[in-house]
């Protein structure tokens, strides 16, 4: 059984930088993507960046050039760096994991951690 621990939310002002984190416990699988998610209040889930067992990696355009996403495997750990922040990245942030192939996408996520808040200020 994999369970995902999201960490890091804050609230931070516009312009700033966070770095959020999900350990992966229990996570053993050598094909997998791993994807960073989020929610706005009143809106839907939307997938904004993800990376796979090759390194592949996919940006939403609306995060492409400020957010980064990075793994560390043997901490079985992937981060989500986020400078330039701007008040419309305020959101749910989950991270979730297709253990069974380099996939990726909503409807091939295996698991989904319970999410971190991020609130950015003007």
């Amino acid at each position: 059984q994999v369970q995902l621990v999201e960490s890091g939310g804050a609230s931070v002002q516009s312009g700033g930088s966070l770095r959020l984190s999900c350990t992966m416990y229990g996570f053993t699988a050598n094909k997998y993507c791993l994807a960073w998610f989020r929610q706005a209040p009143g809106q839907g889930r939307e997938e904004i960046v993800d990376i796979d067992n090759n390194d592949d990696t996919w940006y939403r355009s609306s995060v492409k050039g400020r957010f980064t996403v990075s793994r560390d495997m043997a901490k079985n750990t992937m981060y989500l760096q986020m400078d330039r922040v701007k008040p419309e990245d305020t959101a749910m942030y989950y991270c979730a994991a297709n253990v069974e192939t380099f996939f990726c996408g909503a409807a091939n996520m295996d698991y989904w951690g319970k999410g971190v808040q991020v609130t950015i200020s003007p």
